[in-house]
């Protein structure tokens, strides 16, 4: 059921990102009266088409789904009729060229922004920024963190959420700087302290870079009673239920669920001892090997158990942001472009070795997000394709020939130089963009590949 629901989430965000993509060009090409052949979601043989409107444009559906194209009247592809030379996209002025081609990316942003509004008005569920136990000799305990403190701001932002602070001190992270948070105390007193990220290396913001810096957010202590079960994990084939409590694990006194996950943690493929108490009586101790689970280069352990949470204990960290309809669209403007610009320096920091071209991804870690987030909701599920529905207008607008940025740069000198460029240095341009796009391509084909491997 999983690989269903990624299979179909994935198809979902990809269809509608590249139909938004490419109406983009098309109804900016029929505002400029450019005659458009075929509207084209997906590459190769047709699976179906239908020719439809005045000028019977052909939809077409096609085999090989990740892409499209809007095939224009051109006279550099084919013989044109003289009624239709004025209608012929290299007729066009190049302003309206220039348009055409932009209109695809743009249409990306503007979805993102659309998304990023109605999620602002209907309320983002998020949990309290409130810092949890400090790790010793960090750049947080350096700054003067203590555990309970709830942050404020970050520089001028306020922050509502855990979710905001990540947010901002990865901008920050990234180009290494010292981050100004105010805090307040548990205890009611308001205070600045001094963050400095400046040490931290490609390698941490590859991870998770807030342990790194040992930050780390508050978590009630939560007892050991298991909740939910993997079916067929190993908890479930030694017979553990959900209600059961772990009273001790290998004679060792157990008080709360995260000493389970590290004794199971560090435990891959050893049999562990647990006494078990079921309905209030005590269990004969149930033996159990946690499975192992490769995670960031070291084996570790995983019975296919999870906790069972009390509401009560969780309502006071959970808050609920959500604003007007001005202040939404305002908020979705701030967020497009700072996802766009923070896309672009990180894609900058790849180039000069500063950030792993491990954070390059590809169809199958995509598809994975585009699971994940569906699983976990609808809002979730609408933030990922608001995120990749960016990334794809960012890529798009790369000065790489074959892309939509590529034909940007040649109208731009174009209009510098009076003149189009030559069809040399277009043919030479694309062979370039050929290759950039295939190194790319195997770069995040073998990220996506290391992750499966890696778990």
């Amino acid at each position: 059921m999983t690989l269903l629901i990624t299979i179909l989430a994935f198809i979902a965000a990809l269809g509608c990102l590249i139909v938004v993509h490419e109406f983009g060009h098309y109804l900016v090409a029929r505002w400029c009266n450019v005659k458009v052949l075929r509207f084209s979601v997906g590459f190769g043989k047709p699976l179906w088409r239908k020719p439809l409107g005045h000028d019977g444009t052909e939809w077409v559906l096609a085999a090989f789904p990740l892409g499209g194209y809007v095939k224009m009247l051109d006279e550099r592809e084919g013989e044109v009729a003289q009624s239709d030379l004025p209608r012929a996209f290299n007729r066009q002025p190049v302003s309206r060229r220039f348009a055409i081609v932009a209109a695809g990316p743009v249409a990306n942003f503007l979805l993102a922004i659309v998304l990023y509004w109605i999620l602002f008005m209907y309320g983002i569920p998020g949990i309290k920024p409130v810092v949890g136990p400090v790790a010793p000799n960090t750049p947080a305990a350096t700054a003067g963190f203590v555990a309970g403190e709830t942050m404020l701001r970050i520089g001028d932002e306020a922050v509502k959420t855990w979710q905001d602070a990540r947010w901002m001190l990865l901008q920050q992270a990234v180009n290494k700087t010292t981050a100004s948070i105010e805090v307040r105390a548990d205890k009611g007193g308001i205070t600045w302290r001094k963050l400095d990220l400046s040490g931290l290396t490609a390698a941490d913001l590859d991870g998770d870079f807030l342990a790194a810096v040992g930050l780390a957010r508050f978590q009630p202590q939560i007892k050991p009673v298991i909740g939910n079960l993997v079916d067929g994990g190993p908890a479930q084939r030694a017979g553990l239920r959900s209600g059961d409590e772990i009273v001790t694990i290998n004679n060792e006194r157990i008080e709360y669920w995260e000493q389970v996950v590290a004794r199971v943690r560090d435990n891959p493929g050893r049999e562990l001892r647990l006494e078990i108490r079921r309905n209030g009586a005590g269990l004969p101790v149930i033996s159990i090997t946690p499975g192992t689970v490769a995670e960031k280069g070291r084996s570790i352990g995983k019975i296919g158990a999870a906790p069972r949470i009390d509401p009560n204990l969780t309502a006071g960290l959970i808050t609920e942001v959500r604003y007007g309809p001005l202040e939404s669209m305002l908020k979705a403007l701030h967020k497009t472009w700072d996802t766009s610009i923070f896309s672009l320096r990180m894609l900058g920091k790849m180039i000069i070795g500063e950030v792993s071209l491990k954070n390059l991804s590809g169809p199958i870690t995509i598809a994975d997000y585009a699971g994940q987030s569906a699983q976990s909701g609808w809002i979730s599920y609408v933030f990922f394709l608001a995120l990749i529905s960016i990334s794809l207008g960012v890529l798009n607008l790369l000065p790489i020939p074959l892309l939509d940025g590529g034909h940007l740069m040649y109208y731009m000198l174009e209009i510098f130089k009076g003149s189009p460029v030559s069809d040399r240095a277009v043919e030479i341009g694309q062979h370039v963009g050929m290759a950039l796009l295939f190194t790319l391509m195997v770069f995040a084909l073998y990220n996506d590949i290391n992750r499966l491997i890696s778990g």
